[in-house]
């Protein structure tokens, strides 16, 4: 089996039994692991260590899941698979809107969150690294603070996900990008998941930049083929 670099990996699942699966398969394919049955736990634990990637279910007894999500993806920055009992369309979408990495529902196969860890994993460690801030049609972006600055000061957040793809289109302005090359790039797994994974995102950074969603100057639709980002880039 191929090893891991031993990468931290936090579970918050209220069933024991869940997280013995997880915790079973993950240390067999060599991660870290450090489970976690309630949310208050797992907060406090976040103010010692910081994880690799955190496994999030949504039905907590002690807290809202998806509000945990949010903080995670925004003040954390970091990254979120949630695994959840929730098999609804609204709830996917409520759960990438807020950040989230990913979206795995139950029952689930161990293989598949393997799949899905490693392809997040290996996303953020091959990701380039032109800089940790970038200047761009008077935003500039802190990749060290997950935060977008306008020309008064003022910060927007931006999560883990999306400064992702953020960075993808800043680090290729005024070069089509296709989905294909997304995937590659990002991480994940072909399919409609996926695909709306990148429209949340993507409609997300419009929003938060201003944009008219109708008619966007920056992050171009292109109809078939994928999308272009428009501004001249200043990296530092």
């Amino acid at each position: 089996m191929t090893r891991t670099d031993g990468a931290l990996i936090w579970i918050l699942d209220d069933e024991p039994e869940v997280r013995q699966i997880l915790t079973d398969a993950l240390e067999e394919a060599g991660y870290r692991t450090q489970c976690f049955g309630r949310a208050r736990a797992f907060e406090a634990a976040l103010q010692r260590a910081t994880p690799d990637l955190c496994l999030v279910d949504l039905s907590l007894p002690d807290t809202d899941g998806l509000a945990l999500v949010h903080r995670l993806a925004l003040e954390q920055g970091a990254a979120v698979i949630i695994i959840s009992g929730r098999v609804q369309v609204q709830d996917r979408v409520t759960g990438l809107e807020l950040g989230a990495d990913d979206y795995i529902t139950k029952p689930f196969d161990p293989a598949e969150v393997l799949a899905r860890i490693r392809a997040r994993l290996r996303s953020r460690g091959a990701a380039p690294q032109s800089g940790q801030r970038a200047a761009f049609a008077g935003w500039v972006a802190h990749f060290n603070r997950y935060a977008l600055e306008n020309g008064d000061g003022t910060e927007t957040g931006f999560s883990h996900a999306e400064g992702e793809v953020l960075r993808l289109f800043l680090e290729n302005p005024k070069r089509l990008i296709s989905r294909t090359q997304m995937q590659d790039t990002l991480g994940g797994t072909a399919g409609e998941s996926f695909d709306r994974a990148m429209d949340v995102r993507i409609s997300r950074l419009r929003a938060k930049l201003g944009e008219d969603p109708k008619n966007p100057r920056l992050i171009k639709t292109i109809y078939g083929a994928g999308y272009i980002f428009l501004g001249d880039v200043d990296w530092s």
